[in-house]
């Protein structure tokens, strides 16, 4: 994962939104959409990359490309 990346994950106050190799929380909100999208404005802040979001069963259940990041897989990713 790029430095641009970010974690959507549980967080004792709602869902954090976390950089890789970080322990803080970048911000946290009271639902997994807020944080969402709060992750997705921090990454286009940071000229693009990919926003990974974490199930309640703590597995990664989606991820999205943020412009002008590198989509591996273009033509398949129609769900944003």
């Amino acid at each position: 994962m790029g430095s641009n990346d970010r974690y959507v994950v549980k967080h004792p106050k709602g869902w954090a939104v976390k950089g890789p190799k970080s322990e803080r929380a970048s911000a946290v909100a009271p639902t997994q959409r807020e944080a969402e999208a709060r992750a997705k404005q921090i990454v286009g802040n940071l000229g693009g990359g990919e926003v990974r979001i974490q199930g309640t069963n703590g597995r990664f259940r989606d991820s999205d490309t943020v412009a002008p990041g590198n989509d591996p897989n273009p033509p398949r990713d129609t769900k944003h």
